[in-house]
C-alpha cells in the first residue's frame, strides 16, 4: 500500500513539474514577444526623432536665407 502511495506521491510530483516547464515556457514567449515590440516601438520614436530634426533643421535653413 505504501509502495502504491508514493507512486502516486511522485505521479503528482511529476506533473506539477510539467506544469511548471510550462508555465515557464509561456511566460518566456510573452517577454520575447513584448521585447521585440519594445524594439519596434524604439525605433518607430527614433525615426520621428529623426524627422522632427530634418524639419527643424529644413527650417532653420528657411529661416537663415531668408534673413540674408
Amino acid at each position: 500500500m505504501t509502495r502504491f502511495i508514493s507512486i502516486v506521491v511522485a505521479g503528482l510530483l511529476a506533473g506539477c513539474g510539467v506544469e511548471t516547464a510550462s508555465t515557464a515556457a509561456t511566460a518566456a514567449a510573452l517577454r520575447k514577444q513584448e521585447i521585440e515590440q519594445s524594439k519596434k516601438t524604439l525605433e518607430q520614436a527614433q525615426q520621428k526623432i529623426g524627422q522632427a530634426m530634418e524639419q527643424l533643421q529644413q527650417s532653420q535653413q528657411s529661416r537663415e536665407a531668408a534673413e540674408k
